[in-house]
């Protein structure tokens, strides 16, 4: 008979306690232990002392072989960029978002254009129906991808064993129980040990794994932390449902960057790879219109030109609005502040509303400066000349600091026909411009850029 044993534990980070507390030791939240049941089976054998014989012996570094791992195409430019050139065999990648995102869409839209791989698709909460209606939608050629709809791990390892498939796909981890743990589907426990189970297949087989996960109400993969450190790379997929882009990010990855990005566009027919995002994320008619201005940022290692809105308007109520989508809020409240003390502009009876176009949410330091511009143009209604963009980090006391990738950021702005860009000062130390058909404008202080952009 077994035994059974109830053990608590925390849904933030995984740490088990025996019984119920109500700070995490560990990360220090509080209330997030669950109660879980944990079926332990009878141990009949007695730990023995002394050696045993084991079945791996250690050896030297000098004898282990080295080289590059073979890598799988996956035939997606984005994708392959994201994971470090492709999908790497026996690894196990765990693929997050939000719930209608398009993550099975990605999924699938990429098995389905892997003409010499068998794949073996597992769906836990998709009928096969419903799979096979999205593949219609997506363009293909004829693939060897097998489905079966199955949330028993027991019963998933016959599947494997009976197709021997080159690559699995599990949709997702969530669905998935095992008969050894007397609990639920999803429960802390469940994904813990079915993630350690295929990661363990995936080792010894040498099959690629794509787990597909759920994420929480804090945009975090759902289930504990250890489920991160399980896998091999963690890729996380997000955007806006309201708006056609999707960005892939690599959050963890033992076989390449987490600098890289993939971007794609949300279509009827699946998502369609964008191998130039600066194009579709600058609007071509914004001459005459104040508080716009163009950034070169970088996300991951990827240069393009995002465009800056603002709008500035007086106070309707006695406390002025402040509300920013895709840039951080208490950044735009910094730099408020410092137009107001540094440049002497009276923004605290006035609303600011600041946006990035194209749902983008970006972390790059280097749009402060496009941003107190577009401010700065929609409080005088004067429009940012079209052909001038611009990058450059904002401190408190007014200078704008150097970025880094300059080149880059520059070589964006010319390959789009930008006429000139305003660069931090110190980021012209030994720069070569003779080459440059773009007209350069170094800037020391905030009061020089605005001289450079209104007169």
């Amino acid at each position: 008979m077994a035994k059974e044993k109830t053990v608590y534990v925390c849904t933030n980070c995984g740490q088990d306690s025996p019984k119920w507390v109500g700070k995490c030791p560990s990360c220090g939240a509080w209330n997030t232990y669950v109660e879980e049941v944990v079926r332990k089976e009878p141990v009949n054998k007695r730990p023995v002392s002394g050696l045993e014989p084991v079945k791996s012996k250690p050896v030297t570094l000098n004898d282990i072989t080295g080289g590059d791992e073979p890598r799988i195409d996956m035939q997606d430019e984005e994708l392959n960029r994201v994971l470090g050139g492709g999908l790497v065999p026996g690894s196990l990648v765990l693929l997050g978002g939000e719930p209608g995102i398009g993550k099975s869409t990605l999924v699938l839209q990429t098995v389905l254009h892997l003409p010499d791989r068998k794949v073996l698709y597992i769906s836990g909460e998709e009928s096969a129906r419903q799979l096979k209606l999205r593949a219609d939608r997506i363009p293909h050629n004829s693939s060897d991808c097998l489905i079966v709809c199955e949330t028993s791990l027991e019963q998933i390892y016959i599947h494997i064993k009976n197709t021997q498939p080159d690559l699995v796909i599990i949709d997702s981890i969530q669905t998935i129980s095992t008969e050894t743990i007397d609990s639920s589907p999803g429960s802390l426990v469940q994904v813990r040990e079915c993630s350690a189970s295929i990661l363990k297949f995936a080792k010894e087989t040498n099959t690629p794994v794509i787990l597909i996960g759920h994420i929480n109400k804090e945009g975090s993969i759902a289930g504990p932390k250890v489920l991160e450190h399980i896998v091999d790379t963690v890729l996380q997929f997000e955007g806006d449902q309201h708006y056609m882009y999707r960005i892939l990010r690599s959050i963890k990855n033992r076989f390449g960057s987490t600098a890289e990005l993939g971007i794609y566009e949300m279509r009827q027919n699946g998502l369609r790879q964008v191998s130039n995002p600066s194009e579709l994320l600058l609007s071509q008619d914004h001459d005459g219109m104040s508080g716009v201005a163009i950034a070169s940022a970088i996300e991951g290692v990827r240069p393009f030109l995002i465009e800056t809105q603002a709008l500035v308007s007086s106070a309707v109520y006695g406390n002025p609005q402040r509300s920013a989508t895709g840039f951080d809020l208490r950044r735009m409240n910094m730099l408020l502040a410092v137009l107001e003390k540094r440049v002497g502009f009276k923004l605290a009876q006035k609303d600011v509303f600041l946006n990035i176009a194209g749902g983008l949410k970006v972390n790059d330091p280097a749009i402060d400066l496009s941003v107190i511009s577009a401010i700065l143009s929609s409080n005088m209604d004067t429009e940012v000349e079209r052909d001038t963009c611009m990058a450059g980090e904002v401190g408190l006391s007014g200078e704008i600091r150097p970025v880094n990738r300059i080149e880059q950021r520059i070589g964006e702005a010319e390959k789009l026909g930008f006429k000139r860009i305003l660069i931090p000062k110190h980021n012209l130390q030994g720069m070569d411009t003779s080459k440059l058909k773009i007209e350069i404008i170094p800037v020391r202080k905030v009061e020089e850029a605005f001289r450079a952009l209104f007169g």
